[in-house]
């Protein structure tokens, strides 16, 4: 072992506990440590929030959606015939939404009724996998039943099987709205777990849904005598339009723009336009905290300046002995560099082993603080998620570990460059 890093370990490792340098080496040592290992947890959970969102969001949104301008996709059959044959696509489902309002005793709630055709639900796979109770088969056209959002269903205080009235407004004269009543089963409760999604869906039949909007619209033109006349078949077969379920979600831009050019007359939207904002909100937010939490792990890697330029105060006499004995300037440089290094490398190493072991059991540690404190951290009305999630990313650590290790050797030069320029004799004038 070269005796310049024999010597720099022996300093940095040094048994005489009451040695103040020491205490404050330790303390370097613990500060970087507490701030790699925040580093990792912080940017571990942003990318659980990340993941989160983007699976819940994908559940409850087309990859690919496809609507008329006019509101109503007549001639759908046909496209969607077009879409399924496409190599990209997954499943093509046909939806009606409309709007109105459950009401179950003195509670009543405003609710996006979504039409949805069972099958192809199914065959999708993507709501059916989220379902709490009941089935999705069980809506069955002219039944009147509904499968509602696990929060929407909590305020309404229902569950399945009971029976809930729903108000949809209805034109009973050109110009005029009135309301209708229908009586509905519960058949079931949705949990995606996005408070914006679980608290107003109401899954419906598709042909239900598409019944309701007719009525609502029954009475929006006049015939010749003045009375009122029906939607043509046409329009009250139509839909709302479709959702495209790709094998690749992140190819939904480039699909889309593609359906866009080869489909003129309708509208598409990919999940990156309609729920895009809510990712880059995420990226933008671990791209701050990564910046702020990196500069506090360079704080902490400064204090090995302070650490190293006490020691070469407190090492005057030996590093005057070292040049005596014929040790070189460059020598007496590695020799505090080791020692800067080290207290890096070990405060490095500790804060990457308790970062990820903490971001490894997040869902464990934050339930059990909360229940200790009797306090939530998280609301799902604010946050849309009540769970604290942790994705660790092998990058993460190791960028953070170099990140960290590069300012641990940064803040070595200065001291070490200060202690090869002590000069011997000075040094040793009042020894």
């Amino acid at each position: 072992m070269p005796y310049e890093l024999f010597v720099g370990l022996r300093y940095t490792l040094t048994r005489r506990h009451d040695n103040f340098v020491s205490t404050i080496s330790v303390i370097s040592m613990a500060g970087i440590a507490l701030s790699v290992a925040a580093l990792i947890v912080v940017l571990s959970v942003v990318n659980g929030f990340e993941r989160e969102f983007r699976e819940r969001i994908l559940t409850a949104t087309a990859h690919v959606q496809i609507n008329a301008p006019s509101g109503l996709l007549t001639d759908w059959e046909a496209l969607a015939t077009r879409l399924r044959a496409l190599p990209d696509v997954v499943s093509v489902e046909p939806y009606v939404d409309a709007q109105a309002m459950l009401s179950s005793g003195s509670v009543a709630r405003g609710v996006l009724l979504h039409g949805i055709d069972p099958e192809a639900d199914a065959a999708g796979g993507h709501l059916a996998a989220h379902l709490r109770a009941g089935r999705l088969d069980a809506l069955v056209p002219g039944q009147w039943r509904v499968i509602l959002g696990a929060d929407l269903a909590r305020a309404l205080g229902v569950a399945t099987g009971d029976r809930i009235a729903l108000v949809s407004p209805q034109s009973s004269a050109p110009g005029r709205m009135a309301p209708r009543l229908h009586d509905l089963e519960v058949a079931g409760v949705v949990a995606v777990g996005l408070y914006q999604f679980d608290s107003v869906i109401a899954l419906m039949n598709r042909q239900d849904v598409s019944a309701l909007r007719a009525e609502s619209g029954a009475a929006e033109r006049e015939g010749p005598d003045g009375q009122a006349v029906l939607p043509a078949t046409s329009e009250r077969s139509g839909v709302s339009g479709l959702r495209l379920r790709l094998r690749d979600p992140f190819a939904a831009p480039a699909l889309a723009d593609d359906l866009a050019r080869r489909l003129p007359g309708v509208a598409t939207s990919p999940w990156t336009r309609t729920q895009g904002n809510l990712f880059q909100a995420v990226r933008t937010s671990k791209a701050m905290l990564a910046l702020i939490l990196a500069l506090i792990v360079g704080v902490a890697a400064f204090n090995i300046v302070a650490t190293l330029v006490m020691a070469v105060i407190d090492k005057e006499a030996d590093i005057a002995i070292l040049r005596t004995l014929g040790a070189s300037r460059g020598a007496v440089l590695r020799i505090f560099m080791t020692q800067g290094v080290m207290i890096g490398l070990i405060g490095t190493l500790a804060g990457a082993v308790l970062g990820v072991g903490v971001a490894l059991n997040v869902d464990v540690i934050v339930p059990t603080i909360e229940r200790l404190i009797g306090f939530r951290f998280l609301s799902a009305e604010v946050y849309q998620i009540a769970e604290l999630p942790s994705a660790l990313h092998a990058r993460d650590i190791a960028l953070t570990v170099m990140a960290s290790l590069g300012l641990s050797f940064l803040a070595t030069l200065y001291p070490s460059w200060r202690a090869s320029q002590v000069a011997p004799a000075q040094a040793l004038r009042d020894e």
